[in-house]
């Protein structure tokens, strides 16, 4: 095997203390170390997501705006595995976050919902037990 497994998923946002604050305080993802790159004016958040995966937030000065809608190549989303993603909905509800109705993967059977980040990134909910 070449792969073990995926390490981090790089995200840039345009407002740091915005979108810290939603993926540690909202998605409750814990601080593994918070730097400030002088060279480049910017923040580097590592958080851990789970034992083998991490999420890197960069902060730059004016990002370009990231393509959503028609949906440009590269990058589609970011899908988290969850338990009850009714419990995850209703949470992300509780802090303002805007959740799609929650529907059933054809192929999988397994229930899915999108919601986005400050930046508009679009985020997964993906629930691991079947109905």
């Amino acid at each position: 095997m070449l792969f073990l497994g995926v390490h981090h998923i790089a995200i840039i946002c345009s407002d740091y203390k915005i979108s810290k604050h939603f993926y540690t305080e909202i998605l409750g993802f814990k601080v593994i170390r918070e730097s400030y790159r002088e060279t480049r004016k910017s923040y580097k958040l590592d958080l851990q997501v789970t034992d083998q995966t991490q999420i890197e937030l960069f902060s730059f000065d004016s990002p370009p705006k990231r393509l959503s809608a028609p949906e440009g190549c590269g990058l589609r989303h970011l899908a988290f595995r969850v338990d009850n993603i009714d419990l995850v909905v209703n949470h992300l509800r509780k802090n303002e976050i805007v959740c799609e109705p929650i529907r059933i993967d054809e192929y999988t059977g397994r229930r899915y919902t999108f919601f986005s980040d400050p930046d508009k990134l679009p985020l997964e909910l993906y629930e691991e037990k079947l109905y």
